[in-house]
């Protein structure tokens, strides 16, 4: 078959259908020039899920009646300039764009109309664009001082087939909704407004630059539960700075998406970085449960390629193992910087809970009605034979069932705590013997009483905790396993017979090149030839394992997240199953002195909010919380 040059009208649908792959995308192009233009205020409308019509205004720095037939040139763009010597350079990106191919792309398979008003000029201009055909730039009415008004409307009408591949309208307007929440939370000095076919979804006003803008950025997108169960992120490290906020591991969800990332303010989808978020939470989820977290990596261009996509959402980082690290650090200091938190959401649904059992117990009578005496007679109530002012101690002050710390418990505590907080922390006094401050003012109270044998009830200064006596104990337990593994090194077990392990050549590369690494967790292998592994040592944690089968786990972890992951996760989830079974079980009676004793070090110990599978440990409900149970709020 002869070789033919391919007409500008289908290269240009061809660059079309990798830059516009649907509405969002355009969206994506659009509102990432008005970015890079300085705007503060971005407006966007759609129609028909996008595909009828797409109206994105800003207040950027807009463009002249010279700029405007370039602008849609392809491959012509602001965002780069040549250096001193004339060269082009691709690995120092600061915008967000930088293609050149976005409006051309749009204008080839839409019909484009841009109208903009440049900064500190007279008059606005326009210029149409209908299937790659571009007429004159002519005046036009402009609202606003300066900036541009993208309008696209029938979008994909000159490539029918592309259209009939389209989602639903519904699917194409989440879709959008979706884009327009992961730009609100990369720029939070910038606001957003989206109306979907002339109905308000979102409107988001522009925040001060810094965490706390951020923070009231995410809240406004994500819920206000997010900004309450958010833990602070802000790490360097070889200058790379990882920033933003993650969620607790008790507030987590059924997928991950949830998860947002951020790289030098472009949204993106790396499955490096989301393999780093998994890694950090695999000790407090289950495999089912996913963590929330927004996330910003910020580095020197020059150290990131955004060049790998015509999208730009994917990136490729000059050293994968330091972000990698950085995250997986940052995100563990951070959760044990949390202690025994657990997210407020467990009241919230606890509340939720009892609000929803209409009738408490099976033949629950109402409270006597107006009838009175006629209603006891006919069976509708039974009174009470004692008056409630004759009942014994009514009216009387309460009094506590233990009013201090005695026995040996106030050794015990002061044992829990000698490693503790810091000096400034209230306990600081009692740890050094000092007088000891009343139970109640610990952060998970004193315990007044222990109920069917399996949750322990503390009285704090303003509400009450309720705790899972075997799933806190069992944290404590694994923390102490994993505290000992971390500092004496896993006890490794000899293989009578060395096991021979066939991979690819290249998987067996690079499980040799972390040998070392895998020799610390207790697995001893060397190099056996090309594509081959032996095996000469096992954890002995993990009894008697298949060699083969752990080594290509690791193979496959190395390959998707490079980092070990299926060894840790296996002696983790021994040492999980070891301190199931040595922990204090359910139906086991405790004592005042044990169960205040388990509390404290609940509260000294990290990560005791939630068990290993990111359920909590604890449910903690405030006064305000109880009394709006009984209608006194």
């Amino acid at each position: 078959m002869p070789i033919r040059r391919l007409p500008p009208e289908t290269v240009n649908r061809i660059a079309a259908g990798e830059v516009v792959e649907r509405p969002a995308s355009a969206i994506k192009e659009l509102v990432d020039n008005a970015i890079d233009a300085g705007a503060t205020r971005i407006e966007v409308e759609a129609h028909g899920g996008g595909l009828t019509r797409i109206l994105v205004a800003d207040d950027g720095c807009g463009l002249s009646a010279e700029e405007l037939p370039v602008a849609i040139e392809r491959h012509a763009t602001s965002k780069l300039a040549p250096d001193a010597d004339g060269l082009w350079d691709l690995l120092r990106i600061h915008t967000m764009g930088f293609r050149g191919e976005a409006l051309p792309s749009i204008g080839s398979v839409a019909r484009l109309q841009i109208s903009s008003r440049a900064k500190g000029a007279k008059d606005a201009f326009s210029i149409l664009v209908e299937g790659g055909q571009v007429g004159e730039v002519a005046p036009a009415a402009f609202p606003g001082p300066h900036g541009a008004r993208i309008e696209v409307r029938d979008l994909f009408y000159a490539t029918p087939a592309r259209l009939k591949f389209m989602k639903s309208e519904r699917a194409e307007a989440l879709a959008i909704t979706e884009e327009i929440k992961r730009q609100a939370m990369a720029n939070e000095s910038v606001g957003f407004s989206l109306d979907i076919d002339g109905r308000r979804v979102l409107r988001l006003p522009p925040e001060h630059p810094g965490p706390q803008g951020r923070l009231a950025r995410l809240a406004a997108v994500l819920g206000r539960e997010f900004q309450e169960n958010a833990l602070e992120i802000d790490q360097t490290r070889d200058g790379v700075r990882l920033s933003g906020f993650a969620g607790l591991p008790t507030y987590n969800r059924g997928n991950a998406a949830h998860q947002y990332l951020f790289v030098n303010g472009r949204p993106v989808r790396d499955r490096l970085l989301q393999g780093a978020l998994r890694a950090a939470y695999a000790d407090f989820l289950a495999r089912d449960r996913h963590p929330t977290a927004a996330l910003y990596v910020t580095l020197e261009p020059t150290e990131v390629d955004v060049n790998v996509h015509p999208a730009k959402a994917e990136v490729r980082f000059r050293d994968p193992a330091l972000v990698r690290g950085l995250i997986v650090g940052a995100l563990r200091h951070a959760l044990a910087g949390a202690g025994h938190r657990a997210s407020t959401t467990v009241a919230a649904q606890a509340l939720d809970s009892i609000r929803a059992q209409q009738s408490p117990f099976p033949g629950y009578q109402p409270a006597p009605s107006p009838a009175g005496f006629s209603a006891w007679r006919e069976g509708g109530w039974t009174p009470p034979t004692q008056r409630p002012m004759d009942l014994p101690g009514l009216s009387e002050v309460s009094a506590r069932v233990e009013p201090g710390l005695g026995g040996g418990l106030a050794e015990a505590v002061r044992e829990v705590y000698a490693d503790a907080a810091a000096s400034h922390s209230p306990y600081a006094d009692y740890r050094a013997g000092g007088a000891p401050f009343d139970p109640v003012d610990y952060p998970l109270g004193a315990a007044r009483a222990q109920v069917h044998e399996t949750y322990i009830v503390a009285q704090t200064r303003d509400g009450m905790v309720i705790v899972d006596q075997h799933a806190a104990h069992e944290r404590l337990v694994y923390e102490r396993m994993k505290g000992e593994m971390a500092s004496g090194g896993v006890t490794r077990q000899t293989l009578l017979l060395p096991e021979v392990v066939d991979l690819d050549p290249a998987e067996a590369e690079r499980v040799v090149a972390r040998a070392e690494e895998l020799a610390g967790l207790g697995l001893v292998i060397e190099s056996f030839g090309p594509g081959a592994v032996l095996v000469r040592e096992t954890p002995a944690l993990l009894g008697k394992t298949d060699a083969a089968a752990l080594v290509r786990d690791i193979a496959d972890d190395l390959a998707e997240n490079g980092q070990a992951l299926a060894l840790k996760e296996r002696l983790e989830e021994v040492c999980s199953t070891m301190a199931c079974h040595g922990s204090v079980r359910a139906g086991r009676r405790l004592n005042g002195a044990e169960m205040n004793a388990l509390l404290r070090e609940m509260e000294a110990t990290p990560h005791s909010g939630q068990c290993n599978h990111g359920r909590p440990t604890y449910v903690e409900l405030k006064l305000a919380d109880i009394e709006k149970l009984f209608g006194r709020r």
